[in-house]
């Protein structure tokens, strides 16, 4: 007998998994298949049937007992970024909309591919029955408000595509919200923004504040009348790391019923890898200076000071502390995973793909949680603020109709280009 199959805790794990849908918030397979080195976007050449390249594929999703999947239809919002890979070729700068667009019909032609195992969910009771079938209800996830190009008849045709989350941000501050690892222009949601938050919730989209800084997570729950979601982010007071919730907003989550989705992320969930992370940065900057002009000797010197100074590892124990720290400050009812796989590169130790979710919730039986406190945390909790989503909007649309407000209107602002 194999110490796995020996190990009561990860047997109770997997008892709890064969009940109860894990819900994953976030993963970035779509953008994955788009970049993939060899076949960039050619879902024929990139099989989920066998083992992937990158972190995800159907046998390892079995092997890891998922039972629903927020898949998320990421592009760039960098104004800088200026290329996109197409059918392995570099084009020129598209719109906003036209990439989101693609990568919405990506997804959905990969969800499709595969109709014994997947099938694509648009409600809480779509995933409950996908998880009863044995197939994982699939999701889709716009990562960055950025893709509404300003436009609230945007966010609604994305809505109508399918889209049952955004993340107002992603790493760029947008016309109407700040994001985390950008400049603070607004200083949380202008007008415009607010409304943004409204309209999500008369549709019945989830609100995602994973990305976005800490003014426009509270004003977000000023606003929201449905319970948010951070689909990927982690504790600040354990890693001070500017992606991550402060206890601040933590403690105001229960009040609006949200959840809190802890990824995978290296430098969100280990200090030792966020200083190593700072300390690598600096130490670009410093190299680019010295070598300036001469990007193959920075190169070079880079290099040799990695290979004085590994990197640390993040290990599977500090992504279970961060969802003891949520746990402790917002509640079990309040914390869930978003793994962020595909959309990283260096990954846990112990939780590298999606076969490993079971060990994360069997060192938490380890740690004390009952099966209640397990359900709760693989999928429950997500799907009790999807289904609250769904009630708040049905209220809504009884109230009020479709905004057709305007950022020049509530902002005063010019639309992006």
């Amino acid at each position: 007998m194999s110490a796995q199959q020996a190990d009561p805790y990860l047997a109770r794990a997997k008892a709890v998994l064969r009940t109860t849908p894990l819900v994953d918030g976030h993963n970035d397979l779509p953008w994955r298949i788009r970049e993939d080195t060899l076949h960039s976007n050619d879902l024929e050449a990139y099989s989920l049937t066998v083992r992937a390249p990158g972190m995800t594929d159907l046998p390892r999703m079995k092997q890891g007992m998922v039972g629903a999947q927020f898949w998320s239809v990421y592009e760039p919002g960098e104004p800088d970024a200026s290329t996109y890979k197409r059918n392995g070729k570099v084009t020129g700068t598209p719109g906003y909309a036209r990439v989101q667009l693609e990568q919405i019909e990506l997804a959905k032609r990969m969800i499709a591919k595969y109709p014994r195992d997947l099938v694509l969910a648009t409600t809480e009771a779509d995933v409950r029955k996908a998880f009863r079938e044995g197939r994982i209800g699939s999701l889709l996830g716009m990562e960055g408000g950025h893709a509404i190009e300003n436009s609230l008849e945007a966010l609604r045709a994305y809505y109508d595509l399918g889209a049952r989350y955004m993340t107002l941000t992603h790493n760029v501050t947008l016309d109407w919200a700040d994001a985390a690892l950008d400049s603070a222009v607004h200083h949380g949601l202008t007008p415009f923004g607010r409304e943004v938050v409204r309209e999500m919730n008369r549709m019945g989209m989830l609100v995602d504040l994973a990305h976005v800084s800490p003014a426009v997570m509270s004003n977000a729950l000023d606003v929201s009348e449905a319970p948010v979601i951070f689909s990927h982010s982690a504790s600040r007071e354990l890693v001070n790391h500017p992606r991550n919730v402060p206890d601040s907003i933590l403690r105001r989550v229960p009040k609006n019923g949200g959840v809190v989705m802890v990824p995978f992320v290296v430098s969100f969930v280990n200090r030792a890898v966020k200083a190593y992370e700072d300390s690598l940065a600096a130490e670009e900057k410093v190299l680019k200076a010295r070598f300036a002009g001469d990007m193959p000797a920075a190169g070079r010197a880079l290099a040799d000071w990695k290979q004085r100074h590994p990197r640390p590892d993040a290990t599977l124990s500090d992504v279970a502390d961060h969802i003891e720290h949520v746990r402790r400050v917002a509640g079990v009812d309040h914390v869930g995973i978003g793994s962020d796989l595909d959309g990283i590169t260096t990954t846990i130790v112990g939780l590298e793909d999606v076969s490993k979710f079971p060990m994360l919730l069997a060192e938490l039986a380890r740690r004390g949680w009952t099966d209640q406190d397990l359900r709760k945390l693989a999928g429950e909790n997500v799907l009790r603020v999807l289904k609250t989503a769904e009630q708040v909007s049905a209220r809504l649309k009884k109230q009020r109709p479709a905004s057709i407000a305007t950022i020049e209107q509530l902002d005063g602002a010019k639309p992006t280009p």
